[in-house]
């Protein structure tokens, strides 16, 4: 079993920078996939960004060139570090561990980023 904590969100100005970071504790292998996804009210949640136990990442286009994925193995944690916000980033942003040799999914419970204009 594998929880996830989410931190960092909060108001921030259009223009600023945010750093989400997810904690992971349990079991989690290295070659777990890593994912932020967020979720606006009345809409599916979309995924934002991903990073492959290699490092490899990948993003949704209207992130691409100002958020970055990452993950810390050692530590269990993978963080999203949000630049150039704009009003439409606002959104509830989840964690999420994806367990690929067995299709399982884990969920954090979201950590709220509002961005003003």
């Amino acid at each position: 079993q594998v929880q996830l904590v989410e931190s960092g969100g909060g108001l921030v100005q259009a223009g600023g920078s945010l750093r989400l970071s997810c904690a992971a504790s349990g079991s989690i292998f290295s070659t777990d996939v890593m994912n932020w996804y967020r979720q606006t009210p009345g809409k599916q949640r979309e995924l934002v960004a991903t990073v492959t136990s290699g490092g490899s990442t990948n993003y949704a286009d209207p992130v691409k060139g100002r958020f970055t994925i990452s993950r810390d193995n050692a530590k269990n944690t993978v963080y999203l570090q949000m630049n150039s916000l704009k009003p439409e980033d606002t959104a509830v942003y989840y964690c999420n561990v994806r367990r690929v040799i067995l299709n399982i999914n884990w969920w954090g419970k979201g950590t709220l980023v509002t961005v003003s204009s």
